[in-house]
């Protein structure tokens, strides 16, 4: 019974972390890694070790996708207030408006 449950969680962890990594937009990565770090804390309570998996718990799955999604949204905000003051400059391509 012990094996299985390990065995389950260990695949759980599997799952997760490649989603985390094959998600490609910042907002949902974030999410994806507090549940890759939830699974980690329940993998831990699994293998008798509770407190790793409360530090786990505190830190991994509520406290680094907080601090990646405050992050993705002080790097859209000041996208934006860059892409607004540009006025009739030139875009990315180089030319200006079409005639």
């Amino acid at each position: 019974m012990t094996e299985t449950v390990i065995v389950v969680a260990l695949l759980l962890v599997a799952a997760s972390a490649t989603a985390a990594v094959a998600v490609r937009d910042p907002v949902r990565q974030s999410l994806v890694l507090a549940v890759l770090g939830v699974v980690l804390a329940v993998l831990f309570a699994v293998l008798q070790a509770p407190d790793v998996g409360l530090s786990q718990l505190a830190v991994g799955s509520a406290l680094t996708p907080l601090l990646l999604l405050l992050t993705v949204r002080k790097v859209r905000r000041r996208g934006r207030r860059d892409q607004g003051g540009r006025g009739g400059q030139a875009g990315p391509g180089g030319r200006g408006s079409a005639p």
